[in-house]
Formats: C-alpha cells, sequence, structure tokens
C-alpha cells in the first residue's frame, strides 16, 4: 500500500548534471553509471532521462543489462561485474554487451565456451583490493582473451580509486601510477574517472598514452549528490558544483504537539525540550526508507525554514520541532531531502553517505512526476 510520503523525480536534472560532468572532461565519453535501480531512481527511468545525453549506460549485473535491452535501449551497454556463468556469457553476446572481466573463474568460462565477445574490458586491482587483477597480469590476461578469440573490436582497460573522495590522499597517486605502467604502451580505451576523480581532474586520464581513449563513468554526481568527503567538517553538497538534485523526498505533517520546557518526544524519551514551543509529526519513517539511526538536528524543510528532527525515529513517523517555524499546519508539507535540503547535509547529520540514503527510500513511498 502507498503511503502518504513522495518521492518527485526530476529527469531534466540528471542531463543538467551530465552536463556538469563534460565540463570536469571535456571531450571525454562518457558512460552514465544507473546501477543500484538508478541509485534508487528507478533504473529504467534513469535510463530513459539519461540515454540519449549519453555516450553509454553502465550497470553493475547482466541482469540489469537484460532489463534495459528489453526496455528498448539500443546504445552501449557496460557491465561492471561482467558474466558470472555460462548463461550471462550467452546475454553478453545476445544484448551486445560490454562486460568487465576481473576475476580468474571468468577467464576460465570465457576460454570454455563457444561464444566470443567483441568488447572486453578489462579492470586492473591498482590498490582497491576489490575487483580485477594485478596490474603486472595485464599482459597474460590480454593473451587468454586474445586466444580464445575475445575482443576483437576492442580489449579496454579500467580500474577504480579507492580515496578519489580524498584528492590529496597519497593511495591516490599509487593506484595512478600502477594502472599507467600497466596500460602503457597499449591501444583501445581506458576508464579511471568516476564522480570523485572527476571532481579530482583525473578524467582526462592525463599521463595514459597516446594510444587509449580515456571514457569517464560519473555515477552519484548524475543524481545530484557531490561525492567528495573532505573537508571533514563542511563537505561540498551538490548545488557548491551546480549539481541540482533528481529526487526530492517529501512527507505530510500529520499532527502537531504543544511542547513545554521539560516534555519528551518519542520511544526512550530521548529528547526533552527546553523551551515552550512545538512538535510536529511527519509522516515518514525507517519502514519508509529513512534512516533510524538520524539523531536529533537532523534537518528537514518546512515552509521554507530548516527545522530540526528530535527523538527517535518510528517505524511510519518521525517529529521535528516546529518551535521556530509558526507558520506550520498540519497537510503541510515537508522536504526530507531534495530540491532546498541536499541529500548529503541529511546523510551527513545521520552519519552515513548520500549513496545509502538515495538508494533505501521504500517502494511504497508514491511516485509523483
Amino acid at each position: 500500500m502507498r503511503r502518504a510520503a513522495t518521492i518527485q523525480l526530476h529527469p531534466d536534472a540528471l542531463r543538467h548534471n551530465l552536463s556538469v560532468a563534460r565540463h570536469l572532461a571535456p571531450a571525454v565519453p562518457m558512460w552514465s553509471v544507473v546501477k543500484a535501480e538508478g541509485y534508487g531512481h528507478g533504473l529504467t527511468w534513469a535510463a530513459e532521462a539519461l540515454a540519449e545525453a549519453s555516450d553509454g549506460l553502465a550497470v553493475s549485473q547482466v541482469g540489469e543489462a537484460r532489463v534495459l535491452r528489453k526496455a528498448g535501449y539500443p546504445g552501449p551497454l557496460l557491465v561492471l561485474q561482467g558474466p558470472r556463468d555460462a548463461s550471462e556469457l550467452q546475454a553478453c553476446t545476445e544484448f551486445n554487451l560490454q562486460p568487465v572481466v576481473h576475476e580468474a573463474a571468468q577467464l576460465d568460462l570465457l576460454e570454455t565456451l563457444s561464444v566470443a565477445l567483441p568488447v572486453v574490458w578489462v579492470k586492473l586491482n591498482t590498490g582497491m583490493n576489490r575487483l580485477g587483477f594485478a596490474p603486472d597480469l595485464a599482459e597474460p590476461v590480454a593473451s587468454r582473451l586474445k586466444a580464445a578469440g575475445h575482443g576483437a573490436d576492442g580489449l579496454h582497460w579500467m580500474t577504480h580509486l579507492a580515496c578519489a573522495d580524498e584528492p590529496d590522499h597519497p593511495q591516490n597517486a599509487l593506484q595512478l601510477t600502477a594502472f599507467r605502467g600497466a596500460v602503457a604502451g597499449r591501444s583501445g580505451q581506458a576508464s579511471v574517472a568516476n564522480s570523485a576523480a572527476l571532481f579530482a581532474g583525473w578524467g582526462q586520464g592525463d599521463g595514459l598514452g597516446p594510444t587509449l581513449q580515456c571514457w569517464a563513468r560519473p555515477g552519484i554526481m548524475l543524481y545530484g549528490a557531490h561525492p567528495a568527503t573532505v573537508p571533514a567538517v563542511q563537505p561540498p553538497e551538490g548545488p557548491d558544483a551546480d549539481l541540482h538534485p533528481a529526487m526530492t523526498v517529501q512527507a505530510p505533517l500529520v499532527a502537531t504537539q504543544p511542547l513545554e520546557p521539560g516534555s519528551t518526544v518519542g520511544y526512550g524519551a530521548t529528547w526533552s525540550a527546553e523551551r515552550p514551543g512545538r512538535v510536529g509529526i511527519v509522516a515518514m519513517g525507517y519502514a519508509d526508507g529513512y534512516p533510524r539511526h538520524a539523531p536529533s538536528g537532523t534537518p528537514v524543510l518546512v515552509n521554507g525554514t530548516l527545522c530540526p528532527l528530535v527523538g527517535r525515529v518510528s517505524m511510519d513517523m518521525l517529529a521535528v520541532d516546529l518551535t521556530d517555524c509558526p507558520s506550520a499546519a498540519v497537510g503541510d508539507w515537508v522536504t526530507l531531502w531534495g530540491r532546498g535540503l541536499p541529500v548529503e547535509r541529511v546523510a551527513r547529520a545521520a552519519g552515513t553517505i548520500s549513496y545509502e540514503l538515495l538508494t533505501r527510500v521504500a517502494d511504497r513511498l508514491q511516485l509523483i512526476g
């Protein structure tokens, strides 16, 4: 059953944010990343909004790529985790996908089955230690792929930076050096830059050599959130980089209660009023995807006024201090994040990141717009 709370999606924001990414790396082709249900916005919705403006779309797994092909997306599709088994390998050829190979078991699979992948990306583990081959295995991996008939139309390279959201972290230089050394003299395409690396200035692939065309793969920035985490006290938010939120989450005020000094709010009586005032009850809770651990003081927006969350978040409700917003009344809409309230600010207050808030909003909210 749908709730009174709503998600409003803004497709123009996606396209605007992609233009910001292109400004950070002019003339560099862009994989627009739509994995994880379009970062919580909806896989096909994000793909439709970005399709014409992107050079290609990137997903995490073959199943997502199947959905997009069946929905009619005809363009290049990058599969970041590549095929896991024989059926997914067959799908890569059936749907003309560009899979990423990152694991020895995938190489074994590609050598065993009589299927040839025209385009293959090889992921190198330069220090993230999550997915990828060691840089010194680049040539043996390439040789095995070519011997098995793969990559006839392109054998390409990528890596992922562990600390791109902290541009001055020494890990970045180590990884970039390792990647440049591994791909030196090779032809094809290469990809280093996610959203954070684009903002750090690495989208052009400087130092990769003249034979490699560099692709970027913006993700979180397309949805309006800034990827940087430093400085820790006040890291940048989307509006600081001209990023527009692609999602606005709102819920109505369903009740108000007067407060006297010493009055407590919510389970556990964890918050008490220090002055006479008023609390508002909002029809949004942790069952809707709002973080239960969000502490008192987490901001919400009521009639243009920032008001603090107070007390514990309940399953279907949360409470906000309306003392400084006397105009607020039952039926007014409260913005939890989105236009007027950057998601990064809410995430920071709740001790998490924007990615988690965007991807956890529950299906039971009404989708409007």
